[in-house]
């Protein structure tokens, strides 16, 4: 599938599978951010993007910044819809509580405090998804329509 990126900013890197077979190619940030604790910023990555109709963009998070750094794709997933034109910017909230104050530390780091984002670093992925359009049917009884297979939200447990 051929996806066009333009580059709008001369540090920016075009996004890369780093592994055959990757669902997700690494994003990096084009600047440096610094991110203070309870924070929710937009890094900007330098890069526009050309969808193709009928698809998505999403925007992950990457799981070593989720599990060793408290920062945060905010919107869980982003989406890069077809029409969208405009810079690709990741959403990331630092989750630290604000007790840890000034206490810098890099994307590399571990632990609590403010993090700085630097020029170069990956810090989210990029997954492209097909997707239909539904057809929306309004109607007034859904119990009718299929069947119910009862339960919701942690119904069977956990074990």
């Amino acid at each position: 599938m051929d996806v066009y990126f333009e580059k709008i900013n001369p540090d920016a890197s075009i996004p890369q599978y780093k592994h055959p077979g990757d669902a997700g190619m690494d994003v990096t940030s084009c600047a440096d951010i610094v991110i203070r604790p309870g924070q929710t910023c937009i890094v900007p990555t330098g890069l526009k993007v050309a969808v193709p109709e009928g698809y998505e963009l999403q925007v992950r998070a990457r799981s070593g910044v989720s599990l060793k750094t408290p920062l945060r794709v905010a919107n869980g997933v982003g989406t890069v819809d077809s029409g969208y034109r405009g810079e690709v910017g990741i959403i990331i909230h630092n989750t630290s509580p604000a007790i840890y104050g000034l206490r810098r530390r890099n994307l590399s780091d571990k632990g609590p405090g403010t993090y700085m984002i630097k020029k170069g670093d990956r810090i989210a992925q990029l997954v492209l998804n097909k997707y239909e359009q539904i057809c929306v049917i309004p109607c007034d009884d859904v119990s009718v329509i299929g069947s119910d297979r009862g339960g919701g939200f942690g119904s069977t447990g956990v074990k």
